[in-house]
């Protein structure tokens, strides 16, 4: 049975990770949903993760620092981590939790760009 759900760009949703293999983020935790609205036909949303922020993680250029507010419902300072880039099915998302502007948006591509190739550039 397939889940009707309105799943969109930029928007922060609790993600069941479970069942993870080998070093692969695991459990329910939150996720941003990268993929654009109308690529893609399958019932599939390109996301990355989001963990809790460490100090250590300034460090890591492709780790993405954001704050929690009202607008994008994280409970905490996190990071977006750009090097978790996974394609999930719709029925792995469990909850809406918010979602984050334009401006960080685009700097989560862009440096999801960058883990691919540093050399590429994005224009912001």
């Amino acid at each position: 049975m397939e889940i009707c759900m309105n799943i969109r760009q930029s928007e922060v949703w609790l993600v069941n990770f479970f069942p993870k293999i080998g070093s692969e983020i695991s459990k329910e935790r939150p996720a941003i949903v990268v993929s654009h609205d109308e690529i893609g036909r399958l019932p599939l949303k390109i996301i990355v993760s989001v963990t809790d922020w460490k100090p250590n993680y300034a460090h890591y250029p492709w780790m993405v620092r954001v704050k929690d507010n009202l607008e994008n419902g994280l409970s905490k300072i996190s990071a977006i981590d750009c090097f978790q880039v996974k394609n999930v099915a719709n029925q792995r998302f469990v909850k809406k939790l918010g979602s984050i502007n334009d401006d960080i948006l685009k700097i989560v591509h862009s440096t999801v760009a960058k883990t691919l190739n540093p050399a590429y550039v994005l224009k912001l």
